[in-house]
């Protein structure tokens, strides 16, 4: 009879050991399995067990979610101290420190050796592969970022370091992942609105982390020039940065893989240019000033604003560059051409005689597209800013910043792409955040974006066709900043939180996402 219990008693203790040992290592889909202590007291790098110890992997929950992820049996890694950040290239050698610094690591540069809880950095593959695509491996208490570009690696790291946040793992198994879209902006109004340069460079490290890879700075408006000006520094507001303080912006932004897209809008929205020359406004026959538009037909306006693109190409070196063109309200008039007796001559001579005030705005497009060609840029405007049924025609690489279906004249998306034309997607009626709510804007929500938005929602809420989605660059989500005392930097960060996880989310993926908004949203706060 003792015997018996004892039998009984020993096969009730084993059944509770490996029932513990999945709960502890399986049950959730791959956490990790209890750790050995060393003598010292620090936690050990888990030794891998039989893989019918462990269930099969989850893919991380990531925002934006990893695009594709392969399951394997396994501990899956945390970071732990000691645990080293290796490369294979000195090219990621900023990629390797950030990480390193962020999760607790120690950088130990390139080195051929493994050890148990090294995070390694790769560059190989196929070279002819998405630049910011990149592949990250967890095996074996190890963990592997490669890509074919240091921005793919970094990219990896972002993955990593949400997959680990908050004593998190980051699970066994193989992410595949890719960008959908190559412009992932945000865009921010720093001329009607001042903000601080910290501001700024927190949004940057917020940015980075979500993978967006452009910050647009609209600097200049009627409201204000934000930027201190060595060629003009007469028209420079008295709350402004410092070109130390975009040069750290700029470099800080790099170090995320983002490039920083000025913006310098002309030939309307340039009061405060025109408040320091005031013999540049543009004026009506009966002598009118019309705000915030400059004189087209006067040489020193193209001069002045030339000076300015010329100076701030040095400040950035991005190959972007918004070129505004939008609201010039000499083109609002029913007769531009009786209102402007100036304008319309210059048009005459310099396009002929049936030439007309539209062509010679599209002229001064063109005219400063050919300046930031010359810096080696790639020249952008608002959708505004392109004229129907004029002789001039605006240049084929001028890339169209889709915001409104409002203005006079009104063209639909697909009469741009079906002209061949590439297009950033601003939609107003969803990646539009402007202070004080305005005429009929309301402050966009993630779930809004997150539920029915897609790139390809250039105007409205209807998609334009499949075949067009080549030519949708990408997207970009902005503040503007109307009424500017509406909010504080700190309710503007908190506002924009949960719509920039949305629009990156579909900027990443266009496709269905797999979380529903509740899920998505308790995630982004899990992840914060």
């Amino acid at each position: 009879m003792l015997v018996v219990v004892m039998a009984v008693a020993l096969v009730v203790v084993a059944a509770g050991v490996s029932l513990g040992l999945w709960m502890a290592t399986g049950g959730d889909g791959g956490s990790a399995a209890p750790e050995a202590r060393s003598s010292q007291g620090r936690t050990a790098a888990p030794t891998p067990s039989p893989s019918r110890s462990y269930a099969l992997s989850e893919a991380p929950r990531t925002i934006p979610a990893v695009r594709d992820h392969t399951p394997a049996r396994g501990p899956g890694w945390q970071p732990e101290d000691g645990n080293r950040v290796v490369v294979d290239d000195p090219a990621l050698a900023d990629e390797g420190r950030l990480v390193a610094g962020e999760l607790g690591l120690t950088y130990a540069g390139e080195k051929n050796d493994d050890r148990a809880g090294d995070l390694r950095l790769t560059l190989g593959g196929d070279k002819k592969a998405n630049p910011e695509s990149y592949v990250m491996t967890v095996r074996d208490g190890r963990v592997e970022i490669s890509g074919s570009a240091d921005a793919g690696v970094f990219y990896g790291t972002r993955t990593l370091k949400q997959e680990v946040h908050d004593g998190g793992t980051a699970p066994e198994g193989v992410v595949r992942d890719e960008p959908a879209k190559a412009q992932r902006g945000f865009m921010l109004d720093i001329a009607r609105k001042n903000f601080t340069a910290g501001w700024i460079e927190d949004r940057v490290r917020e940015l980075g982390d979500l993978k967006f890879n452009q910050l647009g700075l609209h600097f200049s408006d009627d409201q204000g020039f934000r930027i201190e000006s060595d060629s003009h520094p007469e028209i420079v507001s008295r709350q402004h940065l410092t070109k130390a303080q975009v040069r750290k912006i700029v470099e800080l932004a790099e170090s995320r893989h983002i490039t920083v897209v000025p913006e310098i809008d002309s030939p309307g929205h340039l009061g405060a240019v025109l408040d320091a020359h005031p013999d540049l406004q543009l004026r009506t026959a009966q002598g009118s000033a019309v705000q915030g538009a400059i004189d087209i037909s006067k040489a020193e306006s193209a001069e002045i604003v030339d000076d300015l693109l010329n100076e701030y190409a040095g400040l950035f070196p991005g190959r972007p560059w918004h070129l505004g063109g939008d609201e010039y309200q000499a083109l609002v008039r029913s007769d531009p051409e009786a209102s402007f007796p100036q304008l319309a001559a210059a048009a005459r001579d310099k396009y002929g005689s049936g030439a007309t005030v539209a062509d010679l705005t599209t002229g001064w497009l063109n005219d400063r597209a050919a300046t930031v060609r010359e810096n080696q840029r790639t020249p952008r405007a608002w959708n505004d800013g392109f004229f129907r049924g004029t002789s001039v025609k605006a240049g084929k690489d001028i890339e169209v910043a889709y915001w409104t279906g409002k203005e006079i004249g009104a063209r639909e998306p697909a009469e741009y792409l079906s002209a061949g034309r590439k297009v950033i997607n601003y939609n107003d009626e969803f990646l539009y955040y402007v202070l004080g709510e305005p005429q009929t804007f309301v402050y966009p929500t993630g779930q809004r974006i997150y539920e029915q938005w897609t790139p390809r929602v250039l105007r409205g809420t209807a998609a334009v066709p499949e075949r067009y989605d080549g030519q949708i660059l990408g997207g970009s989500f902005a503040v503007w900043c109307d009424l500017a005392n509406s909010q504080t930097e700190d309710q503007v960060a908190a506002g924009i939180r949960m719509p920039l996880r949305a629009t990156v989310q579909k900027l990443w993926d266009p496709g269905e996402p797999q979380l529903s908004w509740t899920e998505f949203r308790a995630l982004a706060n899990r992840l914060d």
